[in-house]
């Protein structure tokens, strides 16, 4: 069986790719630390191998020895929309440190492949660089000393900047949950006047994203690193992903249009100039992802 490492695989994204691994067969091991929560993979824990790293970088360099993979798959990253001054010890190590220790922990071993993951929010306004808030700088910055890497190494890399994911189990604060507890519970959701667009694509068009990506790297098409948008090309307004869901779930949610403020640097209109992965199209309509959502939770019939 080919060997997988994954960092970030207790997130949403990480956990569903490890989850699809497992069923293709794969020999899949995770980075993990000693205070991470596994709810996301209890169902496959026992067909994972899992390895505990200490923060340093001899333990991350031994954990890649030990797992020998053929390919990396990097999705461990901290998220912080406003960050606070007491987040920044906590971003850096997460989306800098960490990722650079991984880097050389590969080159150590002499792993040269791996999958990356960025952010749509590195393209502010449009531009090809231009961070929404600190974690989009820390992906950037790590994406620069990816690159001292892949110019001095023969590791291969693919990037894949994600949008907003969503689906089934998403335990996230994200706008999916606050619709579902507030139609639950009947509660007043106040929100942004609304007009911004979200580009959201549904998990098992993300996962597949992932592994074609897969596929292109063990077929050796990836020369040097590869930047790809997952995007569903299709971005909707903050209202009208409400009026869908009102109308899968067959309920008008106490929504306050207005109520809040755009946060700053809101980003009304994403990101539309990345790159397409070869072979990668998007097949989950936000109806169809959101009626799935609804099923899986028993909220729909």
């Amino acid at each position: 069986m080919m060997r997988i490492l994954i960092t970030g695989a207790t997130g949403f994204v990480g956990s569903n790719i490890a989850r699809r691994l497992v069923k293709e067969g794969f020999d899949v091991h995770i980075v993990i630390r000693q205070t991470s929560n596994l709810e996301l993979i209890s169902d496959v824990k026992e067909n994972l191998n899992i390895h505990i790293h200490d923060g340093t970088t001899e333990g991350i360099i031994e954990i890649v020895r030990l797992s020998n993979p053929e390919v990396v798959f990097h999705l461990a990253s901290l998220f912080i929309v406003e960050h606070k001054a007491n987040d920044i010890d906590n971003i850096i190590r997460s989306n800098i440190l960490f990722g650079t220790q991984l880097l050389e922990a590969m080159k150590q071993i002499g792993i040269d492949k791996m999958i990356n993951t960025g952010t749509c929010w590195q393209h502010f306004n449009n531009q090809d660089y231009n961070p929404v808030n600190l974690y989009a700088a820390t992906k950037q910055a790590f994406e620069d000393i990816l690159k001292f890497y892949v110019e001095t190494t023969l590791l291969r890399v693919i990037t894949l900047k994600l949008f907003d994911t969503y689906g089934p189990n998403d335990k996230r604060p994200k706008i999916i949950n606050l619709l579902k507890k507030a139609a639950k519970e009947n509660t007043v959701l106040e929100m942004s006047p609304g007009e911004q667009l979200i580009d959201l694509v549904y998990i098992d068009d993300v996962v597949e994203a992932y592994m074609i990506a897969l596929d292109r790297l063990l077929n050796n098409k990836v020369k040097h690193h590869e930047v790809y948008a997952v995007s569903s090309g299709n971005p909707v307004s903050l209202r009208k992903i409400v009026e869908i869901y009102e109308e899968i779930c067959g309920k008008k949610l106490n929504i306050q249009w207005g109520k809040r403020p755009y946060r700053i640097r809101e980003v009304m209109t994403p990101w539309n100039r990345g790159a397409k992965l070869e072979g990668w199209e998007p097949k989950v309509s936000l109806y169809d992802g959101l009626k799935k959502i609804l099923i899986a939770d028993g909220n729909y019939t």
